[in-house]
């Protein structure tokens, strides 16, 4: 680590838990992060802040005014570029050390084969039923680490979902694939715009804390927030044994 390094991370070498060997597992781990907008700007952010060495963006959408409300990576001056090249300009222009890959196209299954296997965790940071179930499906597959968040009007909800464990449930066993679910989109149903920056930066601590060895996660914990009343509530939930994703990946 070099002096700059040194005096850049100093306030998470200060803490115990990470010292130099933590901060130095960050700076040599690799984070995939899947959408740059309202949850995925924080999280991307404090990836880049905190010195992960190599972080891949995927989001195929562009910077729209109606964005610039909640999703904090972007500016006025970017509207019309592409979410990941925007968020990955607001990385660089705190932190230049990171390695930032743009991919710039949607998230389906042959992509994430190809991604999820070179990562060290993976942040669904995405806003619809089919693509989390689809991440999480690559995940179990290819044994990674998935932290998890949602942000609709004043409700969040962040978990992580790591089937290395044998106990940790994966996404499908909490939310089942074949459930009548009815999609909400914010561009119908509204975000309180502090929401997704709430959530969004428990991700990145999930994360964090993930590459850097320190602590507990999420894992087998579902925390849902009502912002309304600031109010937490917390449900422990189990691997589902029948569950049609990861039950082949159990043990007995």
């Amino acid at each position: 680590m070099t002096d700059d390094q040194l005096l850049r991370y100093s306030r998470h070498i200060l803490l115990d838990e990470l010292d130099v060997a933590g901060q130095e597992r960050i700076m040599g781990a690799h984070a995939l992060v899947i959408g740059a907008g309202g949850l995925g700007s924080p999280v991307a952010l404090y990836l880049g802040t905190a010195g992960v060495g190599r972080i891949t963006l995927v989001d195929h959408d562009t910077v729209d005014l109606t964005n610039l409300q909640r999703q904090i990576a972007h500016s006025l001056a970017r509207v019309g570029q592409p979410k990941a090249h925007s968020a990955q300009q607001a990385i660089a222009a705190i932190n230049p050390e990171p390695l930032v890959r743009v991919v710039a196209q949607r998230a389906d299954a042959a992509l994430l084969d190809e991604l999820v296997p070179a990562a060290d965790v993976v942040i669904d940071c995405c806003d619809n039923f089919a693509a989390r179930h689809m991440i999480n499906a690559a995940c179990v597959r290819h044994a990674k680490p998935l932290v998890s968040g949602a942000a609709i009007r004043f409700d969040g909800q962040i978990s992580v979902y790591d089937t290395r464990n044998a106990a940790s449930p994966c996404y499908a066993c909490v939310f089942p694939p074949a459930d009548d679910f009815q999609e909400t989109l914010c561009a119908t149903m509204g975000v309180f715009a502090p929401l997704v920056g709430i959530i969004g930066t428990m991700q990145a601590a999930e994360a964090l804390k993930l590459l850097g060895g320190v602590g507990s996660s999420l894992a087998g914990r579902l925390q849902m927030l009502d912002a309304r009343s600031m109010e937490w509530n917390e449900v422990r939930v189990p691997r589902n044994r029948d569950c049609p994703v990861c039950a082949s990946r159990q043990l007995s």
